[in-house]
């Protein structure tokens, strides 16, 4: 079995991508994935216009978990970041605390 990696995102923007609304994450670094990724949902939390921008606050949503997965379908160069495109989100039920320490980015969490 291969070893899934996960991706971390900021809330509210990982519930995004786990309704399907988010379907590209921005990003300053290329990937060459092409897989089903984890999505955790970091610590810290979003800006606060994002929040706004669902209707929601810091403390809403889930956070320090993987809340689900997504695939990594594609990668583009666009006006200076690279567009990640994601696809087919699956909610995690229940939601997992990861056993390895989360990056910045990238981490395998188990």
């Amino acid at each position: 079995m291969k070893r899934m990696s996960a991706l971390s995102l900021r809330q509210p923007n990982a519930e995004q991508v786990m309704r399907g609304k988010k379907k590209i994450e921005y990003r300053s670094m290329f990937t060459k994935k092409r897989e089903r990724v984890y999505i955790y949902a970091s610590k810290k939390p979003h800006t606060e216009r994002s929040w706004k921008d669902i209707g929601m606050k810091p403390g809403d949503l889930p956070i320090g978990v993987l809340v689900g997965t997504v695939e990594i379908v594609g990668c583009e160069y666009k006006r200076g970041e690279y567009y990640w495109h994601l696809a087919k989100p699956k909610r995690l039920k229940p939601m997992i605390k990861p056993k390895n320490h989360p990056q910045p980015a990238w981490f395998y969490p188990f």
